[in-house]
């Protein structure tokens, strides 16, 4: 029973010391105090340092307390009931809020304040005719087109999607612009924009 408590401690160690997590490659130094834990194959014992083994689970308790405490940020936003006719730089507010962990968007603005500092996914879509220039925007960089093309006949309506992944500091902006005048944005669950922290 001892032999496979320290099996699984070992395992939950070294899974939190080379698992990849960079505040945590500085404590591989400390896998020295593995060395105290003595597996005799002759007779089949297994010797403790309990001094050893009490620094082991502080390591696995902080390493465990720091992944359950990274904050949580992701948002999904769509038109509810209600299309959108847009003039130029008019900013898309999606007034329908499915999910705001980490409470970083608007939908009084239709912008996203990044509460978080780090790797970010966002995907902006939308169910629209012909013409519509929809420019993704980092503060006031422009990071991703979502456009159909007027030459397109038949005026049909079109679903249009666009995925960027940006590095964004603490209280950057993120938001969805229109570009030209009367861009259409159709409701009802088809036009959307989402976010999430990555990393």
């Amino acid at each position: 029973m001892v032999h496979g408590l320290l099996c699984a401690l070992l395992f939950s160690v070294f899974g939190v010391i080379y698992g990849g997590n960079s505040s945590q490659t500085d404590k591989r130094t400390q896998v020295n105090l593995l060395k105290s834990l003595i597996y005799d194959n002759t007779k089949a014992t297994v010797t403790l340092d309990s001094s050893a083994l009490k620094q082991l689970i502080r390591l696995s308790s902080a390493a465990s307390d720091s992944a359950s405490s990274k904050q949580h940020v992701s948002f999904s936003v769509n038109l509810d009931y209600k299309p959108l006719t847009l003039g130029a730089g008019q900013t898309v507010k999606y007034d329908a809020v499915l999910i705001n962990d980490g409470k970083g968007y608007d939908d009084r603005t239709g912008v996203f304040t990044c509460p978080v500092a780090g790797t970010y996914m966002f995907v902006a879509d939308s169910l629209s005719y012909p013409g519509i220039w929809l420019l993704l925007k980092v503060n006031q960089k422009t990071v991703g087109f979502i456009h159909i093309s007027s030459a397109l006949k038949g005026n049909p309506l079109i679903q249009i999607s666009r995925t960027v992944i940006v590095k964004l500091k603490s209280g950057d902006h993120v938001k969805v612009e229109n570009l030209r005048n009367n861009a259409y944005v159709h409701d009802d669950l088809y036009s959307g924009f989402t976010g999430v922290l990555l990393y």
